[in-house]
């Protein structure tokens, strides 16, 4: 991949990752409830997602599913869903039911939710393959391509999801009484239900 290439694709990367969406979203909730290192397992698990996704597109499947709306419609409706029952779930827990203490046997919980929440829009795939061709040469060997696009955007991410994460939790430290850890609840939970409805309901356009 020439540098010319690799640069504008690293501009592209970070527009990606900035945009608000369920993983900025996951990570700033994360953070800013239960604190950065769990975050961190929050944003491991949307990096294996996120790694999953390119591996479907490096092997070619993002054209076929694509071509076959029926089964992508399948899949985006299973991840809106998804995405609405999380936020209803995070909108009717109360406080005492997502402190730390109580939350310990959910743990290992983090990572999997973050990984949902990536795999959960499956129009990542249609739109990383029509995002990638453009910085691909096709005179070279398109492996170490690939590998170079997968590392540029998963670090890519990585960093901006931990400043997501980071910011949060700074902002957690002032919101620790129970009627802000409401309102806390309702504000991401109403981000995931409108994240998921607003997945469910484009492919509609």
């Amino acid at each position: 991949m020439a540098l010319s290439n690799w640069l504008g694709f690293l501009v592209a990367s970070i527009l990606i990752a900035i945009s608000p969406g369920p993983g900025a979203a996951i990570s700033m909730g994360t953070g800013m409830r239960y604190g950065f290192a769990s975050a961190l397992r929050v944003i491991g698990g949307l990096q294996c997602a996120l790694l999953l996704q390119l591996g479907i597109v490096a092997a070619g499947l993002g054209a076929l599913i694509s071509a076959f709306p029926r089964a992508f419609d399948a899949i985006r409706l299973t991840g809106a869903i998804y995405l609405i029952w999380l936020g209803i779930q995070k909108w009717r827990a109360l406080p005492d039911e997502t402190d730390e203490g109580g939350y310990s046997a959910k743990y290992r919980g983090f990572f999997l939710q973050g990984m949902l929440v990536n795999l959960s829009n499956p129009k990542a795939i249609v739109f990383m393959t029509a995002l990638m061709p453009p910085f691909i040469d096709p005179g070279r060997a398109q492996s170490p391509q690939f590998l170079i696009i997968a590392v540029t955007m998963c670090v890519t991410d990585v960093i901006v999801m931990s400043c997501y994460a980071l910011l949060a939790e700074r902002m957690g430290y002032w919101l620790r009484d129970g009627s802000a850890l409401k309102w806390q609840n309702r504000f991401f939970g109403g981000i995931f239900v409108c994240a998921g409805m607003w997945l469910a309901l484009s492919g509609e356009n």
